[in-house]
C-alpha cells in the first residue's frame, strides 16, 4: 500500500478525531439547532458521495452490459441496505437524543451504546473509501486518484461534526473530557480498519467492483435515511437542517467533479 493510499485512508479518521477534540475547547454541549445543522450537512455529503463517487462509477464500469448496466448497481445497492439493516438488528445501540435503544436487549451503558451507534454507521464509510482506493489501485479508468481523494476529503469533512456530536454529549452524560474524546476517536477507528481490509482483499474485490461500489452506497444511504434525517428533523420545525443538507451535498458534488 503506497503512501498516497495510506494517507487517503487515514484522512476520514483524522476528521473524526479533530471533531472529537472539540470537547476540550467548547464549554457547553452543542445546541439543538447546531446538532441539526451538522447532521444535515453530514447527510448531504453522504448522499452526494453515494451518487457521484459510488453509484455513477458502478454504472460506468458496467457499460458492457448495455441497457442492463444499471443491474449491478441495483443489486449492490440493495445488498448494502440489507447488510446495514442486519447490523442495526443485531448490535445494541442508542441514537442521539433517543431514550430507547435499538437492537437486542443489552445491559451495556447508555454511553457505550451511543458510541456503538456512531461506529455502526462508520462501517460503510470506511468500506466506501476502501472500495474506491482498491478500484484506483487496480487501474480502473473510472476511478482516479483525485476522485478517491475527493471521497476521503468529503467523508472527513462530514466526520468532523460527527466527532463533536459524539464526544460532547458523552461529556454531558458525565464522562471526563479525556474519556469522551477517546470514545469519539474510538468510534472512528472502524473506518480505516474497514478501508484497509477492503484494499487487502482487492484481488477478490476488483471483479465485483460495480457491486461493491453500489453496496457501499446502499449502506451509506441506509444510515442517512434511518438515522441522520430523522435526527435532523425531530423536535420543533426548523429549516437549518435542510439548508445544511444542500450545503453538504453541493460541496461533495463539487469536490468529486473538481478533483475527479
Amino acid at each position: 500500500m503506497n503512501a498516497d493510499v495510506l494517507t487517503g485512508v487515514m484522512i476520514p479518521f483524522a476528521g473524526t478525531a479533530a471533531g472529537a477534540a472539540c470537547v476540550f475547547f467548547m464549554k457547553k454541549n452543542l445546541s439543538r439547532n447546531v446538532q441539526r445543522a451538522l447532521t444535515g450537512f453530514a447527510s448531504g455529503v453522504m448522499v452526494a458521495a453515494s451518487v457521484w463517487s459510488l453509484i455513477i462509477p458502478a454504472m460506468e464500469q458496467s457499460d458492457s452490459m448495455g441497457k442492463l448496466s444499471f443491474l449491478p448497481a441495483v443489486i449492490g445497492f440493495w445488498l448494502g441496505i440489507l447488510f446495514l439493516l442486519l447490523l442495526d438488528s443485531v448490535i445494541p445501540h442508542l441514537h442521539m437524543n433517543a431514550e430507547k435503544a435499538e437492537g437486542p436487549k443489552s445491559r451495556l451503558a447508555r454511553t457505550t451504546m451511543m458510541v456503538l451507534a456512531v461506529t455502526l454507521h462508520n462501517i460503510p464509510e470506511g468500506m466506501a473509501v476502501g472500495v474506491v482506493y482498491a478500484g484506483f489501485l487496480s487501474g480502473s479508468a473510472e476511478i482516479t486518484s483525485g476522485g478517491a481523494l475527493a471521497l476521503s476529503l468529503g467523508i472527513a469533512i462530514q466526520n468532523f461534526p460527527e466527532g463533536a456530536i459524539i464526544s460532547m454529549p458523552l461529556h454531558a452524560e458525565g464522562k471526563s473530557k479525556r474519556k469522551a474524546f477517546f470514545d469519539g476517536v474510538l468510534s472512528g477507528v472502524v473506518e480505516p480498519a474497514a478501508a484497509v481490509l477492503t484494499i487487502l482483499l482487492s484481488s477478490v474485490i476488483v471483479p465485483a467492483m460495480p457491486y461493491l461500489l453500489s453496496f457501499a452506497a446502499g449502506a451509506m444511504m441506509y444510515v442517512v435515511v434511518e438515522e441522520l434525517i430523522p435526527e435532523m428533523s425531530e423536535g420543533e420545525h426548523s429549516n437549518i437542517g435542510v439548508i445544511m443538507f444542500a450545503a453538504g451535498f453541493t460541496l461533495m458534488m463539487a469536490l468529486d467533479v473538481a478533483l475527479g
